[in-house]
């Protein structure tokens, strides 16, 4: 009785990948055999050193597939928005525009939120913008000659907060904290608050043109000067002229923090793509 192994119809067969005999003949051909009358001992196997460079994708410091995420780096986004804003600002004022600015506002009750900025000669423009229907959806106008203090700095927090925030922001005043009420103070949805705080947006490093929206130097080399020729030109009695810029700490008076904790490391405040949620 024959085997598989002796049966007629069937062959040996090399398990050897493609390419396998060329580098058994190069391992072969690199072991020279050295005349032993001359003391030297056998050669290693020679390699031959890689040509393949390797590359670390993405950079660290620039991750385009997570700035995709963002709405407003779409195409088109912030230039549509832009038309908007100015579109409006024909229509309703005879303001002339001086810049743009994409920054995120930090409401006091540390929650992030997306805005674009517009500065006029007379006006500080605070938009909610969504760019994904691309439609402006609030827009809040303080003007520039009621505000009487700006204040940079880090940001701090009480000693029992447990939801802090490093790097440093802007703050705008154009009320007192005593005008503020306790109710708006400790409500979250609170619109009545006499100042705005700012940082800059989390594009800021990704190009060039986001640089410029999106630096908080270059908004408030801007937004300086507009204020100082508001109150000069300013007829409005009431409030002693003149303006206060500050280098100071921050303060956001938040304890537990849990509703910014969530929204925050969600980026719940921006037009942000969350990924398919279906099949």
């Amino acid at each position: 009785m024959s085997t598989i192994g002796n049966f007629e119809g069937f062959q040996p067969v090399s398990l050897k990948q493609e390419g396998e005999d060329q580098l058994s003949e190069t391992v072969h051909l690199s072991m020279e055999e050295e005349d032993p009358d001359s003391g030297q001992m056998p050669r290693g196997i020679s390699r031959q050193s890689s040509v393949t460079k390797s590359t670390l994708y993405p950079n660290p410091y620039h991750k385009p597939f997570i700035s995709r995420t963002y709405f407003v780096a779409r195409p088109g986004a912030i230039e549509t928005a832009m038309e908007d804003l100015k579109s409006h600002i024909a229509n309703t004022t005879e303001e002339t525009i001086q810049g743009f600015w994409l920054l995120t506002e930090i409401d006091h009750w540390n929650n992030e939120k997306e805005r674009i900025l517009l500065v006029t000669d007379k006006t500080l423009f605070i938009c909610k913008y969504d760019f994904i229907m691309l439609c402006c959806v609030q827009l809040q106008q303080i003007p520039l000659s009621a505000v009487h203090r700006i204040c940079l700095g880090k940001f701090a927090f009480p000693k029992m907060s447990l939801d802090k925030r490093p790097g440093e922001g802007l703050r705008i005043y154009w009320g007192s904290s005593e005008e503020q009420s306790f109710l708006s103070r400790w409500n979250p949805w609170s619109t009545a608050v006499p100042y705005a705080t700012f940082t800059e947006h989390p594009m800021v490093y990704t190009s060039e043109k986001f640089l410029t929206l999106c630096k908080l130097s270059g908004f408030t080399s801007k937004l300086v000067p507009a204020i100082q020729n508001a109150q000069k030109n300013s007829t409005a009695p009431g409030r002693e002229k003149g303006l206060m810029v500050l280098t100071q700490p921050i303060l956001i008076e938040t304890y537990t923090g849990l509703m910014s904790f969530i929204g925050n490391r969600n980026k719940l405040g921006y037009s942000l793509a969350r990924g398919s949620i279906g099949f």
